[in-house]
């Protein structure tokens, strides 16, 4: 996944969540989210099962450059250099849950929901980070498209899941 681009069209099959919760279980692992362009969304959908208090720990939504540098300790150089929509801010908003947190794992979005973007930066991109303990953070971007504002935070949602379900098959 490290520093990966892929382009997706359509959200894929969404994840049971009810599943990964308890593969989280299975494995002793506690979840933490970092999310931008979500607001909450992915801490919305593990904490709608009941019982998730036990796997999941904390999320932090991060919207402002202000939020992550005190939340997540993202670095205002990273920021400065690279945008909040980049790779470098999604591999330190993961790292910054995991610090924050009691989590063992945390997934990070970072992305351009819409409507608008740049050349350098349309509508649909989003940037993921996936932190465990003990390991390298992996990340990579991805390229949804114009979507809509709902639909790319749904899509985004849903990979986000995918990601944690994949760490922890």
């Amino acid at each position: 996944m490290a520093g990966r681009k892929t382009t997706k069209t359509v959200a894929q099959a969404a994840v049971d969540v009810a599943a990964l919760l308890q593969s989280a279980r299975y494995w002793g692992y506690r979840l933490a989210t970092a999310e931008s362009c979500t607001g909450g969304m992915i801490s919305a959908a593990l904490t709608a099962v009941a019982g998730s208090s036990d796997v999941f720990d904390r999320g932090f939504v991060t919207y402002s450059n202000a939020a992550k540098q005190d939340m997540l300790g993202v670095r205002p150089e990273t920021l400065v250099a690279h945008g909040a929509v980049s790779e470098p801010v999604a591999r330190e908003m993961a790292e910054g849950a995991l610090a924050h947190s009691l989590a063992h794992l945390a997934v990070s979005v970072t992305g351009i929901a819409g409507p608008g973007g740049s050349e350098f930066k349309p509508e649909g991109r989003v940037c993921f980070g996936l932190a465990r303990r003990g390991a390298a953070t992996l990340v990579e971007t991805v390229e949804f498209g114009a979507l809509g504002r709902d639909g790319v935070r749904e899509a985004t949602q849903a990979h986000a899941l995918r990601l944690l379900m994949a760490a922890l098959a």
